[in-house]
């Protein structure tokens, strides 16, 4: 009988493993396309204002900001908003006005809370004294190269163009929760990012590393207000302006983000708080999730069959293949240079993310920024 149980579970995870195995190729196949339709941005160039939310002190927040200031562009203002002038991340500001005297930069306090979400509720405010048609939203821990604002401004050109988005790299700090959590964006998140484009013809949604968005395309979706008790505000700002009919754009460009030195169990925290976002607001893509982790799915053969010769063969594959799409993502898509010697990670990293997705099913309780909130459809409610 436990013989018999054992094999139909091994089969089981082997039929898991084949479907991982698909999404593998899906993704190899989302690569290839990637790099053949890379197009260099037109020569467009509207002035543009970057509006950038803050909330305390972020790793090497500075640096972030000073990035921004150095563009090779011709006309732009960076706006920063914070909820409280006593916030941290005011003296940063500070002190790039002093070292960037010419740049027209702005500090505007939004201390009234239009909802659940302050990273919204201040960017509704910041908006209203934005001078240009054309807004980049990132972080305070993306920095970007010199042809940041060339590359996202450049797609608009085109005018069925609404929003413009990025894919990003994380730089991770000594400790394994932040490797964990680089390799998971080099080497789990960008994959997807690019199938979705190629399952779904095109991108729907919008990436938090750059939202570009235009005027015309911001007031038709109603503006930044219907956003404001969402969790997910990029995902939900790119899925608004498809919907309304635009088109939303993928750039040339990479931008970094700087990883916080996360513990192990911080680092599964933050994932699981990602996890259950993205089930509350892709209900059906989410339950595909779990085709996406075939190196462990395989393993689990080999454990339950016994060391079967052909689970070790199945296992085989899968970790050839998921460490050539590892390879390819951080090398050929996202110039990850950090991750490629991190890869001896990504057998950990996908157990830990099939734990991670059990896990997201067991509640709809996140935690974020010290606060602890319930998720009905993307949106918060404070516990």
């Amino acid at each position: 009988m436990l013989v018999t149980v054992l094999r139909l579970f091994s089969f089981g995870f082997a039929l898991l493993a084949l479907g991982g195995l698909g999404y593998l190729l899906l993704t190899l196949w989302s690569i290839r396309r990637y790099s053949l339709t890379r197009n260099p941005a037109p020569n467009f160039t509207p002035p543009v204002s970057i509006l950038k939310p803050l909330k305390g002190l972020d790793p090497e927040m500075y640096e972030a900001f000073r990035s921004h200031c150095i563009q090779d562009y011709p006309e732009y203002e960076i706006i920063f908003g914070v909820s409280e002038a006593t916030d941290p991340a005011v003296s940063a500001v500070e002190r790039l006005k002093k070292e960037f005297p010419s740049r027209r930069i702005e500090l505007v306090v939004c201390p009234e809370a239009n909802g659940t979400n302050r990273k919204v509720s201040n960017l509704v405010e910041m908006v209203k004294v934005a001078r240009y048609e054309h807004f980049v939203i990132n972080d305070s821990d993306i920095r970007v190269p010199e042809n940041y604002l060339r590359e996202v401004m450049g797609p608009f050109a085109d005018a069925k163009v609404g929003m413009v988005t990025a894919l990003y790299r994380g730089v991770a700090a000594n400790t394994l929760g932040s490797r964990l959590e680089a390799v998971t964006i080099s080497t789990d998140f960008a994959g997807g990012v690019l199938s979705a484009i190629a399952i779904e013809n095109g991108l729907h949604f919008a990436l938090g590393s750059t939202l570009a968005i235009s005027a015309t395309a911001l007031e038709k979706i109603g503006g930044l207000m219907p956003l404001i008790d969402y969790l997910a505000d990029d995902y939900e700002l790119g899925v608004r302006t498809a919907r309304a009919g635009f088109e939303v754009v993928l750039a040339n460009v990479v931008v970094e983000t700087y990883l916080h030195p996360y513990s192990f169990t911080e680092m599964f925290e933050h994932q699981l708080r990602w996890a259950r976002t993205m089930r509350s607001v892709r209900k059906a893509g989410y339950a595909g999730v779990l085709f996406t982790f075939g190196l462990a799915w395989a393993l689990f053969a080999v454990v339950f069959s016994g060391g079967s010769v052909w689970s070790w063969t199945l296992l085989a594959v899968l970790l050839a293949v998921r460490m050539i799409a590892a390879y390819l993502l951080c090398d050929a898509v996202l110039e990850d240079r950090q991750t490629l010697r991190d890869l001896w990670l990504v057998p950990l990293r996908d157990l830990v993310g099939v734990v991670v997705w059990i896990s997201s099913h067991g509640g709809d309780t996140i935690t974020w920024r010290g606060e602890k909130f319930k998720l009905a459809d993307g949106k918060l409610r404070r516990v």
